[in-house]
């Protein structure tokens, strides 16, 4: 069959999809990926994994009706064009303007994934409950026009049926993007305590509340490494240069921007961070997983399906400084715990998180297999 697979941002296609992608062409199937950037770029590293690449036109971040039609007439044009038997689509707009354009040309078979509700659908203000309502009126089409809908948490899941967006019995749970354990293999804890923070510098996930912690565990704890990976972002709520200079200049973090491969940063911490606000489930906490790594995450939406508190990790209260602090000098001074609760992690991620299970679920469901 050929597949359509949808993203409003290439890169995470590629890294966040490719173990998805490549089991739909190792059993057989055509897939063509669509995202935003370039083909120039990106075309021969997809062909390499035995995977079309075509670009299409969307603004991930803006709320400008016209580019939103451009967006759906691209689409629509595409499917018109190369008629794909499936269509997988997530993140936000692809999600809406993917499952109407396929099903503006007869395609039924059309699967959604709702990979984390982002700050416009969980924030406040007037301004955002304008926008949140006509999301809801979208995401309702979005998933009228669907067979299944794939969700990563229990969270996300509730507020579509609580706002009746969906029928109950469109809807699949699925663990996360699940983690490639052949890719990603336990390492040894170093011998002192660093922490590490991977993901886009956007508020949202929590980095503000990170850097703050890592201000103070370094004034207390001046040996301790604290780690941050990841770019900076278009997002409205994005970190500027300025806002982190600071926090780099007097040795609180050390940056190493953005990075195509995490496992050398993984290996060097001995616990993984992300206080986001919410989330899908966090991939890279799972690939922290995998490696071996105990977990601090927020008590918010697909961050806790991540951590048993207490077990593999500990949960901290969404925006809570002080929490956050707390729990990191928790396993500063415990070595022997933190050591317990990476095993714990890297047994959770064996698992459950396993990519092999992950991506059978979603082929049994869109009956690939």
């Amino acid at each position: 069959m050929k597949i359509a697979i949808l993203s409003s941002h290439t890169s995470s296609l590629f890294w966040f999809r490719m173990d998805m992608m490549k089991e739909f062409v190792k059993h057989g199937h055509i897939v063509i990926a669509l995202g935003p950037e370039t083909e120039f770029g990106w075309k021969n590293k997809f062909e390499e994994n035995g995977i079309q690449y075509k670009q299409f036109f969307v603004e991930r971040n803006g709320i400008n009706p016209f580019n939103d039609l451009k967006t759906y007439r691209e689409l629509c044009r595409f499917m018109k064009e190369e008629k794909p038997d499936k269509v997988f689509a997530y993140q936000a707009k692809t999600v809406i303007y993917g499952s109407l354009a396929a099903k503006a040309n007869g395609i039924v078979e059309n699967y959604l994934l709702i990979a984390g509700l982002g700050s416009i659908f969980r924030g406040n203000g007037l301004k955002n409950k304008i926008i949140k309502n006509v999301m809801k009126v979208e995401y309702y089409a979005a998933c009228k026009a669907s067979k299944k809908v794939f969700f990563q948490n229990n969270d996300d899941k509730k507020e579509f049926i609580n706002n009746r967006l969906i029928e109950e019995d469109k809807i699949t749970i699925i663990n996360g993007s699940g983690v490639n354990l052949d890719k990603f293999k336990p390492a040894p804890l170093p011998e002192i305590p660093a922490f590490l923070f991977i993901g886009r510098l956007i508020k949202d996930k929590g980095v503000m509340e990170y850097l703050e912690a890592c201000q103070r565990i370094k004034a207390e704890f001046p040996n301790v490494r604290c780690l941050l990976v990841g770019p900076y972002d278009s997002n409205p709520s994005a970190l500027q240069q300025e806002d982190l200079e600071p926090f780099i200049n007097h040795g609180i973090v050390e940056y190493f921007g953005e990075q195509n491969d995490v496992r050398p940063y993984i290996k060097q911490c001995s616990t993984y961070v992300l206080p986001s606000y919410h989330e899908g489930t966090p991939k890279t906490v799972l690939e922290a997983m995998a490696i071996g790594r105990s977990i601090i995450t927020s008590d918010a939406p697909g961050c806790r399906e991540t951590v048993i508190d207490g077990y593999n990790g500990f949960l901290v209260t969404v925006k809570d400084i002080d929490d956050l602090v707390i729990k990191m000098k928790n396993l500063i001074l415990d070595s022997s715990m933190n050591k317990l609760m990476a095993e714990r992690s890297l047994k959770l991620a064996r698992e459950k998180y396993d990519v092999n299970l992950v991506n059978k679920s979603i082929m049994e469901t869109m009956k690939l297999l």
